[in-house]
């Protein structure tokens, strides 16, 4: 479902190549694990520079969903754009696409046998080309931006969850993305651990990034988020800012979902 006044045109009516403004549009995505339908036509639109939660039930399709803007899942039907490019099977815009997309994990996947900074490097030397000189300078402007410039040479193991999933962030940041998308960042992190991540993505938000963040961490979608979406069985049930999300919410299947998930 979308905000009443968003677009003037239906799905339908609009023309088959995205406007220029678009960071990420979906139209129609499908997808499905054997006979279980994950994604049921889902139609989306992120502007640059928007900021949209994605929270929803267990199995309503959300990560599904962020995993398909990079490829990561295959969707079945529809069409998927990331700044400009339609998600195919060629190979060449896949790795076009990703170039332009980071991605945080639940789990963090630092390479455990690297150090921190070597982890941050790597990509940027074998992808970009950067040579070690400038590609270790980018990682430890990173690694200070993301205050755990002292862990450079720790390796993974010897951090605590919070500095490997700023680790993480840091590492996705080092190839320079236009999007970033967080797949449930702080769910494998000890409570005291989720605030100085939450604050790494709201500095992240600040600074303008296109970011998708599918998270049940109500508090952020209420300070950071330009609209929240709402998933349920595969389908957005609800897309509306955050003061219209949270205090009138159109859909009862997303009052319920509120209504227990901000009890806890």
């Amino acid at each position: 479902m979308r905000p009443p006044g968003r677009l003037s045109a239906s799905v339908d009516d609009r023309p088959a190549t995205p406007t220029g403004s678009l960071a990420i549009e979906l139209r129609k995505v499908s997808k499905w694990y054997g006979d279980f339908q994950v994604l049921r036509e889902v139609d989306l639109e992120v502007h640059r520079g928007e900021r949209i939660v994605v929270c929803g039930p267990s199995g309503s399709g959300k990560s599904t969903l962020i995993r398909c803007i990079n490829r990561l899942e295959e969707h079945r039907s529809g069409t998927i754009w990331v700044e400009g490019e339609e998600l195919t099977s060629d190979l060449r815009r896949i790795e076009k696409i990703r170039s332009e997309v980071g991605m945080v994990f639940q789990s963090f996947n630092l390479f455990p046998h690297l150090t921190v900074l070597d982890n941050l490097c790597l990509a940027p030397q074998w992808v970009r080309r950067l040579p070690r000189a400038e590609a270790e300078r980018n990682a430890l402007a990173l690694l200070a931006r993301v205050k755990i410039s002292e862990q450079a040479m720790k390796y993974p193991g010897q951090l605590s969850g919070g500095q490997q999933q700023r680790a993480a962030i840091a590492r996705a940041l080092c190839m320079n993305p236009r999007i970033m998308l967080f797949d449930e960042p702080t769910s494998a992190l000890d409570p005291e651990m989720v605030k100085e991540v939450l604050e790494v993505m709201s500095e992240l938000a600040e600074q303008g990034m296109t970011m998708m963040v599918v998270t049940h961490e109500m508090g952020f979608a209420r300070a950071v988020a330009d609209r929240v979406v709402f998933m349920d069985e595969g389908e957005i049930v609800e897309d509306a800012p955050p003061e219209e999300f949270f205090s009138n919410p159109r859909s009862e299947r997303t009052r319920q979902f509120l209504s227990q998930i901000l009890d806890h």
